[in-house]
């Protein structure tokens, strides 16, 4: 069974069956035993009052025929073993008694007899078995009688119960299954049992994170068809002043202009997809580990340490103390890459860039120096936004550098903070890590 209601309800109306079958079995049993006592308790209560006085006829006859009852038979015998009385004609019982309790047979049936002796009498009394078993019987059944009636209202409670408890798991299910394919908006937590709202809370967190998903590829692809149409157009133009030039110093100005233009477009789409890339493992939640940054910081100045030496432009690590941070090794080298290369477009010939790495007492500080213009501090805000880029116009970009690095920041839970380098008068950028409980 697959269905949770139905393995409840089977599960406990199985229980509740059993319980009161077995409950029904005792309460018969144990009503039987006792009435049984109580009959053996009544004949020797009823065998004892006849020691108070007989009939006054030392030979008396039974009560009549008409009359007889054989469900309680009293006999007195004499030791000499003559009857004086009988309350049955033809009682048939036998005429020595075993004292106490015992079971004849007699009259075709059986008798459980009850004798006594007192002074020269002796007391017999007798039930005939087949009687008390009807009467224990019946007392039995009505014992029982409540317990086969409260069974079936208990399925019937047990049955609604379970449904009704149920009910909210119902109304989710309908809430799911009416929705549109684009519907991702939260489904309601109200009323829902312990038991089952974590569930849809981590089902709502699925939804939002889905949703973000969505408009993280909506603005990727906005973005990507506003930026890249005019390197598209600019490539179209390059190749029409291509085709028209009539000279060889005019046609290599012209494959040197299409080949730049080329480089920017590409540059443009490798950071728009590694911008995409970014978002996207933020938004999966990404497994992380424990990155040394001094390593990172080791990879990243190789990857741009040419571009540096064309340029006459120094660049190393004026600090580093040997801390790691939680994250993704690559994703953090991307961070530190687009930093330097930021700072590397921004010197100038001959400049410098630092790089340092500080423990302080909560976090772990990653900063890169360098000896350009700066920024505004107006514009140290903005420059954080996708596809802006600052007033200067020696190192054209596609503006998508440091939204990358913000990027990367966020999915570290890191800070990102700009200001003026103190000790090369161009730009500070720090990126903060907590490291706080």
């Amino acid at each position: 069974m697959k269905s949770l209601r139905a393995r409840l309800l089977w599960f406990l109306l199985a229980a509740i069956v059993l319980a009161a079958g077995t409950q029904a079995f005792v309460a018969y049993r144990t009503v039987l035993n006792e009435a049984d006592d109580i009959f053996d308790h009544h004949m020797r209560q009823m065998a004892l009052s006849l020691r108070a006085g007989l009939p006054p006829s030392a030979a008396v006859g039974g009560i009549g025929a008409g009359d007889e009852n054989f469900e309680f038979i009293v006999q007195v015998w004499t030791l000499d073993g003559i009857r004086i009385f009988e309350s049955a004609a033809q009682a048939a019982l036998p005429q020595r008694a075993v004292l106490g309790f015992s079971n004849v047979q007699a009259r075709g049936t059986t008798y459980r007899v009850f004798s006594l002796q007192t002074g020269a009498l002796v007391i017999q009394v007798a039930q005939d078995m087949a009687a008390r078993r009807r009467m224990a019987g019946t007392l039995a059944l009505r014992t029982v009688g409540p317990i086969a009636l409260a069974a079936p209202l208990l399925m019937l409670v047990v049955w609604w119960v379970v449904s009704f408890s149920l009910a909210p798991v119902a109304r989710v299910r309908s809430q799911v299954a009416a929705r549109q394919a684009d519907d991702l908006s939260p489904l309601s937590e109200n009323d829902l049992p312990e038991e089952v709202r974590p569930l849809v809370h981590e089902l709502n967190l699925l939804f939002d994170r889905v949703r973000r998903a969505f408009e993280a590829q909506k603005h990727f692809v906005a973005d990507a068809a506003h930026e890249l149409r005019s390197p598209l157009a600019a490539l179209k133009l390059q190749i029409q002043g291509l085709q028209r030039a009539t000279d060889e110093p005019t046609r290599e100005l012209a494959v040197a202009r299409l080949t730049a233009g080329i480089d920017r477009a590409t540059r443009l789409v490798e950071q728009m997809l590694a911008l995409a890339r970014h978002e996207g493992s933020a938004l999966a939640g990404a497994r992380r580990e424990s990155v040394s940054l001094s390593e990172v910081a080791r990879l990243a100045i190789s990857d741009v340490v040419s571009t540096a030496q064309a340029r006459m432009i120094d660049i190393g690590v004026v600090r580093a103390d040997p801390v790691k941070v939680p994250g993704q090794a690559e994703a953090l080298r991307t961070l530190l890459r687009n930093l330097l290369d930021n700072a590397v477009k921004y010197s100038p010939d001959g400049g410098r860039v630092d790089v340092e790495i500080a423990a302080r007492t909560d976090a772990v500080e990653l900063s890169v120096d360098d000896s350009g213009p700066g920024l505004p501090a107006g514009e140290r805000e903005r420059v954080l936004d996708r596809f802006y880029r600052s007033g200067e116009p020696q190192a054209p970009g596609s503006g998508l550098g440091l939204a990358i690095v913000k990027s990367i920041a966020d999915l570290h839970g890191a800070t990102l903070s700009l200001d003026r380098s103190a000790s090369l008068g161009g730009l500070r950028v720090t990126v903060r890590f907590s490291t706080a409980a």
